[in-house]
């Protein structure tokens, strides 16, 4: 009974004191939605150009994309014209960082920690960009027909602010929430079981301590936010800084699904390109970090180390967390009602007439909502694309559609048409 009580204090603590960042990183990731569409990002990441995969890695930095959605929306770009180089560098910096989890990194790590993050994503990405089109510069780049469908933003500055704010709060938040819960839920539990300094002294060297992280990273999905609070326990327990920047680093860009679909997509070669920059640059950055910066610069917050929440009003981290339970409520509520509404798979389809079904698989999010519909959106004939993610279905309708080709569109982007 006393751990269950531990537990659930230490998952309080966590979670009041990411709540008001991850408020207002959800508010940012809203802004930068309407500031740079799908359109605009793709115009940066044009073929045949080094300056491109620089762009590639500025551009993803900010950009409000949960670790699930980055790899569907980064092939995405590719398929609609971006070159292999900006691609690996899109995908390398953007699954690293994002508004929110700088801002969460701030709040638990501290602001050096919160500096050197986004800053080791752009070098990683650029590395990764440069060594993609040195790799890949005698394959042939094929052509591919880009389309306009791509989150086109309401016209009136009220319709602008209410979209901002739904994707915000609503559909960003429903990608991410998840995986939140599950981070929050592991900080908690290592808190709990893991005796305090448990790691001084269990690893010989620091890069055995990397080694053994990054061992543990690679196949495991979890996303840039979760894995802060998990950083920060990890960190209270005795993990060195130079350790917790590898789960960092590797926790949010690599898992076995992230390695399936770059290299049935882009090729062998810019798999490499992307997993050799990833696990070089997680453990030279993080060697770098152990040996030459100040230790002084990674000792975490004092609201961390004794539970004193004085970074903030307790009012504001309390009210923040609780509007956060409150929006996750709504989100699965929104999530299970309207499966619900829509009913279940086993039930007859009765479609309208000129409205085909298919039945496509590897979608988790939003934003792979979003792409199956821009890459069935571009085929000719198309009138309109709707996904509904509950049932993992794309409806489509138009005169003189090519099936083949819609499925061409949604394989070419790493998704699964059954036949």
């Amino acid at each position: 009974m006393e751990y269950f009580k531990e537990f659930f204090k230490e998952l309080y603590f966590i979670t009041i004191e990411m709540a008001p960042y991850l408020m207002m990183g959800f508010f940012f990731a809203g802004i930068l939605y309407l500031l740079f569409p799908k359109k605009r990002v793709r115009k940066y990441m044009g073929r045949s150009r080094n300056g491109a995969v620089v762009n590639a890695a500025i551009l993803g930095i900010p950009l409000p994309l949960c670790s699930c959605g980055v790899i569907p929306t980064g092939l995405s770009f590719y398929r609609n014209g971006a070159s292999k180089g900006s691609t690996v560098s899109f995908l390398i910096s953007t699954p690293q960082t994002g508004i929110d989890s700088i801002l969460v990194t701030y709040s638990m790590l501290g602001l050096p920690f919160a500096l050197i993050r986004p800053f080791i994503a752009l070098a990683t990405g650029i590395s990764g960009g440069f060594l993609t089109n040195r790799l890949t510069r005698k394959e042939k780049e094929e052509e591919i027909t880009g389309n306009n469908n791509n989150n086109t933003l309401p016209s009136g500055f009220f319709s602008r602010v209410k979209a901002m704010f739904r994707y915000a709060f609503v559909e960003f938040l429903q990608d991410i929430m998840g995986w939140l819960i599950i981070g929050l839920l592991i900080a908690a539990l290592i808190a709990v079981l893991v005796p305090d300094d448990f790691f001084a002294g269990r690893a010989s060297n620091d890069i055995l301590e990397m080694l053994i992280i990054l061992i543990a990273a690679i196949p495991v999905y979890i996303c840039a936010t979760a894995s802060v609070p998990i950083a920060a326990v990890l960190m209270l327990k005795g993990l060195s800084p130079g350790a917790a920047l590898v789960l960092l680093m590797a926790g949010p860009a690599t898992n076995a699904a992230t390695i399936t679909m770059i290299g049935k997509v882009m090729g062998r070669k810019s798999l490499v390109s992307y997993l050799v920059t990833i696990i070089s640059g997680a453990m030279i950055f993080g060697f770098l970090m152990n040996t030459l910066l100040p230790e002084r610069w990674f000792v975490l917050p004092q609201h961390m180390m004794s539970h004193n929440h004085e970074m903030l009003p307790q009012w504001i981290s309390i009210g923040s967390a609780i509007i956060l339970v409150i929006l996750i409520i709504n989100g699965y509520m929104k999530k299970f009602f309207g499966r619900k509404k829509h009913g279940t798979n086993d039930e007859p389809a009765v479609h309208p007439p000129g409205i085909i079904t298919m039945k496509v698989t590897g979608m988790t999010c939003n934003h792979c909502k979003q792409n199956v519909e821009n890459a069935a959106s571009s085929v000719e004939g198309v009138d309109s694309a709707s996904v509904d993610l509950g049932k993992g279905s794309l409806s489509v309708s138009g005169e003189n559609i090519d099936l083949n080709k819609i499925r061409s569109n949604i394989r070419s982007i790493g998704y699964e048409v059954e036949e």
